[in-house]
């Protein structure tokens, strides 16, 4: 009757470099920082990798690569991508 399923999800912090997610949501309430966000196209339904974690965290959206805190980090929500 009912067909199995897993969802596997994350804070975008808990990823490690080279694993990519689909944005799910952003659970920040500052609508400066969400609007920075979206003009950098870190927004619900865009894929986004992790290139690097430390000394900063920097993730690649697009074809851009943008720095951000950890933080911000913790509020934006992803759907892993098993590649």
């Amino acid at each position: 009757m009912f067909t199995p399923f897993s969802v596997t999800g994350c804070s975008l912090e808990l990823l490690r470099v080279g694993e990519q997610g689909i944005i799910t949501f952003c659970k920040i309430k500052d609508e400066t920082i969400l609007n920075k966000l979206i003009l950098m196209g870190i927004k619900p339904g865009k894929s986004i990798t992790v290139q690097q974690r430390l000394p900063s965290l920097i993730l690649e959206v697009g074809n851009a690569s943008f720095i951000v805190d950890m933080e911000t980090a913790r509020a934006i929500y992803v759907r892993i991508i098993k590649l």
